[in-house]
């Protein structure tokens, strides 16, 4: 099955691709477009899942248990075919099984359920890790949604915010050459508001390794505003190609590889380490307020 896939109620309409269970829009019931829509143009991707890596690896390769194995940036669910599960009216679940294939780059038995659920004005991608190997099971994930920057109705000369709910202001750090240099940077926010500038993506992302809390604010000024609550994701990234009218909101659980760390998957920075026969889960959730 390759069709996109249809939820809504009464206040949203999802789709939702079977390739790498990628959320293809978020529509609300009068009719506009939250989601970035992929145009390759600046950036074909929408909301792609990150696993078994978030970010990139050295050359494009891991080491697990000291043996390494091939590994393109964000890991391959992003790109594997899911098979779904489960849908109703308001809610599918999409599951990737390991294979032959999978284990040429990622020795483990896993599987990997999202599921996208309305309620509401909200939507909730959840993920659900389940370790079914016989040895601990090292792997970072993140959800890597866009959505449109200036927001539906705004333009340019509207002020976009986004808004910590717990008013922090968390240490940055940045990319060098698609790695992690762990130098903390001052931070950008002020009493937990940051104004959004491209000027800022100039140097790549913006990554909040930690302190960021569960709860931030997407606005624009005088306009509607996106809630999220994040569950399990301790880290924060923001990123956008300079100029583009997206913005990614990015909450994640392991990072990309830090220079001079090597290429280890354990040696990432926050890498979950999963116990045979247990499961993680990750979520987020946006409220449209418009």
């Amino acid at each position: 099955m390759t069709d996109a896939i249809r939820i809504a109620n009464e206040a949203l309409a999802v789709t939702v691709s079977p390739l790498g269970a990628e959320t293809q829009s978020i529509r609300t019931a009068g009719g506009s477009d939250w989601l970035w829509n992929g145009d390759p143009e600046f950036w074909s991707g929408r909301a792609p899942i990150l696993f078994p890596i978030v970010g990139k690896a050295p050359d494009d390769r891991v080491e697990i248990g000291g043996e390494p194995f091939a590994m393109k940036q964000h890991g391959f669910a992003r790109k594997s075919l899911f098979t779904l599960e489960e849908q109703t009216e308001t809610l599918c679940r999409f599951v990737l099984a390991d294979t032959a294939e999978t284990r040429k780059s990622y020795p483990f038995a896993f599987r990997l359920a999202i599921e996208h659920a309305l309620e509401g004005k909200t939507l909730t991608v959840s993920a659900t890790v389940e370790n079914n190997d016989d040895r601990p099971m090292p792997f970072g994930f993140g959800f890597h949604p866009a959505f449109r920057w200036p927001m539906p109705g705004m333009n340019k000369g509207h002020v976009h915010h986004i808004t910590l709910a717990n008013r922090a202001e968390p240490e940055m750090i940045r990319l060098r050459d698609g790695l992690l240099d762990l130098s903390r940077l001052p931070s950008p926010f002020s009493e937990g508001i940051l104004a959004l500038d491209h000027d800022y993506f100039e140097d790549d992302a913006m990554i909040f390794p930690e302190g960021a809390g569960d709860r931030l604010i997407f606005s624009a000024e005088d306009g509607p505003a996106l809630h999220f609550v994040f569950e399990g994701l301790p880290n924060l990234a923001l990123w956008t190609k300079p100029g583009a009218p997206y913005i990614c909101v990015e909450p994640w659980h392991g990072m990309a590889a830090a220079h001079g760390k090597g290429a280890a998957l354990e040696a990432r920075p926050f890498t979950k380490i999963l116990p045979p026969g247990e499961s993680a889960r990750f979520a987020f959730s946006v409220t449209i307020d418009a």
